[in-house]
């Protein structure tokens, strides 16, 4: 079997997000932790697209934060071709950077609207090569022509093209320095309906042609259906769920993944008995013993409220659930 692209191991990301000093040291006020992610694991192999989904404040992002090195882990390791990225020197994740991108959620806002096209997609080249100033601006060029902008483009300012204009400039930019690897946070969510299919095309020919891996962060299941090979589910900073897409969305083992799934609008008429999402996400601050799920969970018993359920594998799944795992879902 061959080794994953990429490899993540416990990976944690904890926020202080504690009163002053002042209120601590007069009001003895605990220090407070946010534990945004706690222990996920997962590994994506070259030229696969895996999906992570789940809720608003589940930490699908700060784990897409975590791969880029906008955040540093607080357990845990990332390994990316072989090699811990979470241990690298300064001039080690510099090299790094050439092979991992990320493509943001937002194209108003990740595009600095003072700079030309041109500059905006260039920057990379200018820092990680030693292309000349003719040479970056052919290579502007050809980038532009790739994701289906015309060359002539990059003379132009980020307010004078739509939405989708902007995030096929900001695709541009992520595939400057050729990197095997593209982190996508939420990339089609800012954009309309007939857009984001455009945009999704032109990301999966790019994946065909470049032999690029994308980690696919998103909230809606129908894109996810539509780009995706693998898919995590998470709830709470955790994964409680993992299989191919066809095994998810067809016979989903978790209860919080069939509750997602129910919640897809019914477009056939079929009349197929739906799920209800039950209840609220708890609080990220105060989350509940046990499996963080069992709230809302219709078939909670006590081992649940008590123990926090490992992602253990079940046939073509590996899920977190005592319920599947005690035979019961």
């Amino acid at each position: 079997m061959s080794t994953p692209l990429l490899e993540v191991k416990d990976a944690a990301r904890f926020f202080d997000v504690s009163p002053s000093w002042l209120d601590r040291l007069i009001y003895r006020k605990p220090r407070v932790l946010l534990h945004a992610v706690d222990g996920v694991s997962f590994t994506l192999n070259k030229g696969e697209t895996l999906a992570l989904v789940g809720e608003s404040g589940c930490g699908k992002s700060t784990v897409a934060r975590l791969l880029a090195g906008l955040y540093d882990l607080t357990r845990g390791s990332i390994h990316f071709d072989g090699m811990d990225i979470t241990t690298m020197n300064p001039t080690q994740k510099q090299a790094m950077r050439r092979r991992l991108q990320m493509i943001f959620q937002d194209p108003y806002a990740s595009l600095n609207p003072r700079w030309r096209v041109g500059r905006i997609i260039a920057e990379p080249l200018k820092t990680h090569t030693e292309l000349s100033q003719s040479e970056q601006t052919a290579r502007v060029g050809e980038l532009l022509e790739q994701v289906g902008l015309n060359p002539s483009d990059q003379n132009r300012y980020p307010h004078q093209f739509s939405g989708g204009q902007r995030q096929r400039i900001s695709i541009a930019r992520a595939l400057a320095l050729n990197p095997e690897f593209i982190v996508c946070d939420e990339p089609t969510s800012a954009l309309d309906v007939s857009v984001q299919a455009q945009v999704l095309n032109l990301m999966k020919d790019l994946q065909t042609s470049l032999g690029l891996s994308y980690l696919f962060i998103s909230h809606n299941l129908a894109v996810v259906h539509h780009v995706a090979d693998r898919v995590g589910v998470m709830y709470l900073g955790r994964i409680v769920e993992i299989a191919d897409r066809n095994t998810l969305f067809n016979t989903p083992l978790h209860p919080y993944t069939q509750m997602l799934l129910g919640a897809i609008p019914d477009m056939t008429g079929s009349g197929k008995a739906r799920i209800p999402v039950a209840g609220e996400v708890p609080n990220p601050l105060n989350p509940p013993s046990g499996c963080t799920f069992h709230p809302r969970c219709p078939l909670a018993n006590e081992r649940c409220r008590q123990q926090n359920p490992a992602l253990l594998q079940h046939h073509k799944t590996q899920v977190a659930c005592h319920a599947v795992e005690e035979g019961r879902a």
